[in-house]
């Protein structure tokens, strides 16, 4: 049966169990978008406000699923739109298809209306990337594409489709299923047993998992390990949500802006066991001091991440879950009671130190800004802060809720505070740090599973991509959105209170947006608050509301993220307490 390329490009959509993509239409892609009209009953297409949001759509429906995420954007603009989100999937291992629609073969290098190498531009960020110049390769190519993006590290890919191919007709055979990812590469049973060894003569074994425990589905797997060989667990930004926060063996995300007890925990282990992390320099701080005391296991699906930012002793490449499957009866099952004490130590060192520092907090006084600080006249009993609102705001949330954070503080007071039970429930940007990418991850993640998302965000970064509002309000998303309002830019701010003498340059935002206003006028709903009462109070109308509801929450510029590590800086160099 002959079919215009758009119908393929369609109709292979739907084969491979795609459900739902995000797009915004032009030219260069409108037959793309008539063809998804003509089979809106078959694949829904959700319209964003601004490409960006609709990678970040996909890239929250493909983190919240496992699925592939889609994304559909036309030539020139509409396609460099798109490359803030997929560089954001590329950083964070995403799996996603992003279509961009092109000018004719014809005309492409001629600089023609809207014309732009997007395949150049997004070759260092994507897997792989295509340009389709015969109908006839159309369909195997997206086929192909899905297959790169879900395999191995999973990761966005582009394809390219000039209008001329979107337009013109050739043969098509659908396929019966979905393309499987390539065969996963194992580990080797020598590499597993030098493994178990290297656990036996540990005395204060640690293990270290990231993001590769959640896209692997091993985090039952971790679990057993960490039982049979008494060992504490810390993860990277990225691996938070794969074991529940309360387990009485996690003590929490470590690194730069880590729980105390897990990094210092991990400084003082003689054994890492590195599960599916790729130790960014937020993790690990000073390359050269940081694994001076203990030995490193490090296994990885991707074997380009071994040895590259931290050397191991021992370096396993292979698919996580089968390597700790196959690990766990390799190891005896032990009991380690003075590293047990240790730990529990720690663990009351991090709550004392944390109590001092909420109190040094209150007794600050404003006025470091260049304009008034939004807390001022608010007495300190009252003063609202973001652990409270976290806390406030977890016990109305059901388990299952998606929480979505942009990029700066309240990304990291989120991560150190919301007690996740769940996997797939924690979406956030933490390779590329992109401000802006939580409104539409939320929609996108909303949209995948039915539920309700709540975004943590700050006022700095809900400013970088709100007009999504107009999408959340008309997908009548449930969607909670907690605004940690302080008047600046507060991660960057607190950089230059500590290493650059209070240089406020250009942090405090001084703007007069008012969000109650702003989400009327997009069609939610929306309520200011700045104390813990009137938070709980209006937590309660924003949970009952069936639609998009914004919590304007005011909060002291002079609160910070800690604890904090120095940009380069170690464990010996960890800040507790702003003086």
């Amino acid at each position: 049966m002959k079919i215009s390329g758009a119908k393929i490009i369609v109709e292979t959509l739907i084969e491979q169990g795609c459900d739902t993509v995000f797009g915004y239409p032009g030219g260069q892609a409108i037959n793309i978008f008539d063809e998804l009209y003509l089979n809106s009953s078959r694949i829904n297409h959700i319209l964003t406000a601004h490409e960006q949001g609709a990678s970040h759509a996909a890239d929250g429906y493909a983190r919240a699923t496992g699925k592939v995420g889609v994304c559909i954007a036309t030539s020139g603009p509409g396609a460099t739109n798109l490359v803030t989100g997929i560089a954001t999937a590329y950083l964070d291992s995403v799996p996603m298809v992003a279509i961009t629609g092109n000018v004719p073969t014809s005309l492409i290098g001629r600089d023609s209306f809207q014309e732009v190498d997007i395949v150049g531009i997004t070759m260092p960020v994507t897997k792989h990337n295509f340009i389709v110049q015969d109908i006839r390769e159309l369909a195997d190519t997206l086929r192909t594409a899905f297959k790169i993006a879900k395999s191995g590290r999973p990761g966005p890919v582009l394809v390219d489709i000039p209008k001329d191919i979107q337009t013109g007709t050739c043969e098509f055979e659908p396929k019966k299923e979905p393309v499987r990812p390539y065969p996963l590469n194992f580990a080797s049973d020598l590499a597993l047993k030098q493994a178990a060894e290297m656990i036996r003569e540990a005395k204060r074994p640690y293990i270290y998992f990231g993001g590769g425990i959640i896209s692997g589905k091993a985090a039952n797997e971790l679990l057993a390990l960490a039982e049979k060989i008494d060992a504490p667990m810390g993860c990277s930004l990225m691996g938070l949500s794969a074991v529940p926060s309360d387990h009485p063996r996690f003590l929490g995300m470590n690194g730069m802006h880590g729980h105390y007890a897990s990094s210092v925990a991990q400084d003082e282990a003689d054994l890492v066991i590195a599960l599916g992390a790729r130790f960014s320099d937020r993790a690990t701080g000073d390359k050269k001091r940081f694994s001076k005391n203990f030995k490193i296991i490090h296994i990885d699906i991707d074997s380009a991440e071994l040895d590259k930012n931290i050397s191991s002793d021992l370096a396993v490449s292979g698919d996580i879950r089968d390597a700790l499957f196959r690990l766990i009866p390799m190891v005896s099952k032990v009991e380690r009671p003075e590293w047990d004490k240790r730990i529990e130590e720690l663990r009351a060192e991090e709550q004392r130190r944390l109590e001092s520092a909420a109190a040094a907090v209150f007794e600050k006084k404003c006025g470091n800004c260049t304009s008034p600080c939004p807390m001022t006249g608010i007495p300190a009993s009252e003063r609202l802060v973001p652990y409270t609102i976290i806390d406030i705001i977890s016990q109305k949330a059901d388990e299952h809720d998606i929480i979505v954070t942009d990029v700066g503080q309240h990304q990291m007071w989120t991560a150190q505070r919301y007690p996740f039970r769940n996997p797939r429930t924690f979406l956030t940007s933490g390779g590329l740090g992109t401000m802006g990418y939580g409104m539409g991850a939320a929609i996108g993640a909303s949209a995948a599973q039915g539920r309700r998302s709540i975004l943590f965000t700050g006022d700095g970064s809900f400013g970088m991509n709100l007009n999504e509002l107009a999408t959340a309000v008309s997908q009548n998303t449930p969607l909670v959105i907690v605004i940690m309002n302080n008047g600046v830019l507060g991660m960057v701010r607190q950089w230059q209170t500590l290493f650059f003498d209070k240089h406020y340059s250009n942090t405090t935002l001084a703007r007069k947006t008012d969000f109650v206003k702003l989400a009327e006028a997009f069609g939610a709903k929306g309520v200011r608050v700045s104390t813990a009462q009137e938070l709980e109070d209006a937590a309660e109308q924003a949970f009952a509301y069936k639609g998009t509801f914004i919590l304007d929450c005011v909060i002291d510029c002079n609160e910070f993220v800690l604890p904090m590590l120095p940009p380069g800086g170690s464990i010996e160099d960890i800040i507790t307490e702003i003086k």
